[in-house]
């Protein structure tokens, strides 16, 4: 079965922001070219998407630290990072059916809509399980993740987790079957629902800190709801007659290698921010975590592009055609919306964080442009990364782990100041990309070179 294109919509993706990143005219051509097609305006608008929902993210932060005040604030981010350990699984399982899809190993249309429905019961199963079992250990929960006075809060964190698989496997299939306009509403709509039904239940119905966190299943529900209407026009109605064509448990197991993937990349990000708290004074630490939020704008940028990539570079492999020059375009569209940031960042950074996170915070600044060129390396290798589970390659995870070992430890070596600190993170970067990109030629000229072998062999 060949599974139609599906383009993003010009509206989705609009502007030229070639022309006002200050580069050399020939690279500006070059890099137009690389993005002057369907797949590529695709991946802009996924990236679209999820720069949106970064920044509606953002407004959330901004309003709920004033409304709920610091220490209520405090127990939301507690609550939100004990969720927020699993994304990466999630993730992996959208990545994992993306790929699936792409390829046609779910099947015909009936058989994807069959298999679809029945991951979506056992996940309604492990979602009523997850309920009565936090509900009981509502108070366990809540003093583990340090949160007492929120119990019920916290109980609603594992449920939350189980909602964000099925709507992580909903989304994955959509962008198998290339349905990347409803995939990137979706992300644009999570966050939008989430702040609204927050707004709503925090200062409508005086929730706190429990309507604030609520809001977020919540929002996955409307999504997934709407994501099921799409599936249903898009695939059908579910035929009973038909077997699913892999187990949800068959799956998972498939995905081990994502999971590990993502989550060394997380670590990546964030362990900067964990070891600036433990080895920079208090004040220092806090400008330290302002500048990287505004620097890790661009790897939601990646994570959006990493949206297509992944299943339009499996499509390929699996035809016998080159995937790299998916990876191409998307480093080409990522490459176009870091530079003028990092270029600002640069040249007004001070006034910028004083807008956006107040006088206390400003010192951030001059760490501000080495996070984002260090993001901008860590987004390049998400993109590689993604290229590389699509073409069914995981030695790339001996480049991620040591990394992901030696960061915390280079930036414990005590006496660095607050760009020294910066420095070793963007060093560390460079050397995952560096480390992933090499591995990523490498592999394909050994693809190339296996592919070519039996024709010579003919030939002879």
């Amino acid at each position: 079965m060949r599974l139609a294109w599906a383009p993003v919509p010009e509206t989705i993706a609009t502007g030229d922001p070639l022309d006002d990143a200050g580069l050399p005219a020939p690279l500006r051509a070059r890099l137009r070219a690389l993005m002057d097609d369907d797949g590529s305006r695709s991946a802009a608008g996924l990236a679209a998407a999820t720069l949106l929902n970064n920044a509606i993210q953002l407004v959330f932060v901004v309003a709920f630290t004033r409304i709920l005040g610091a220490s209520g604030y405090g127990s939301l981010a507690a609550l939100v990072s004990a969720f927020l350990i699993l994304l990466a699984v999630g993730y992996s399982l959208q990545a994992t059916a993306a790929r699936e899809t792409a390829m046609d190993r779910l099947g015909s249309a009936a058989v994807l809509r069959r298999t679809l429905r029945s991951w979506t019961e056992w996940l309604l199963l492990a979602l009523v399980a997850s309920i009565a079992i936090a509900a009981v250990l509502r108070d366990p929960i809540a003093q583990l993740i340090g949160v007492e006075d929120h119990p019920w809060a916290a109980a609603t964190v594992l449920p939350t987790g189980v909602l964000w698989l099925l709507l992580s496997l909903q989304r994955g299939a959509l962008q198998g079957l290339s349905a990347y306009l409803p995939v990137g509403a979706s992300i644009v709509g999570e966050a939008a629902g989430r702040l609204l039904i927050a707004l709503l239940l925090v200062s409508g119905f005086g929730m706190g800190v429990g309507g604030a966190f609520i809001a977020l299943p919540l929002s996955f529900i409307v999504m997934i709801v709407a994501l099921e209407v799409v599936l249903l026009r898009r695939i059908g109605p579910v035929e009973r007659t038909h077997a699913s064509a892999r187990s949800l448990r068959a799956l998972t197991t498939g995905g081990r290698v994502p999971v590990l993937a993502l989550l060394l990349l997380a670590a990546l990000q964030n362990v900067d921010v964990i070891m600036a708290a433990r080895e920079l004074p208090a004040a220092t630490a806090g400008a330290y975590a302002a500048a990287s939020v505004a620097a890790k704008s661009v790897v939601w940028v990646a994570i959006g592009l990493g949206l297509q990539v992944l299943p339009e570079a499996a499509r390929r492999s699996a035809r016998g055609l080159d995937p790299l020059p998916i990876l191409g375009r998307a480093l080409a569209a990522l490459l176009a919306l870091a530079m003028p940031a990092i270029v600002v960042f640069a040249a007004a950074g001070e006034p910028l964080m004083r807008l956006g996170f107040g006088e206390e915070l400003a010192q951030g600044a001059d760490a501000l442009p080495l996070l984002a060129a260090a993001m901008t390396l860590l987004a390049a290798t998400y993109l590689t990364v993604q290229y590389l589970l699509a073409t069914h390659h995981a030695g790339f995870l001996w480049v991620l782990a040591p990394l992901a070992v030696a960061e915390p430890l280079l930036l414990s070596l005590g006496g660095l100041g607050m760009t020294t600190f910066a420095l070793c993170v963007l060093a560390v970067q460079a050397a995952g990309a560096a480390g992933v990109g090499m591995f990523a030629l490498a592999a394909r000229r050994a693809t190339f070179a296996a592919t070519a072998a039996p024709l010579t062999a003919t030939a002879d």
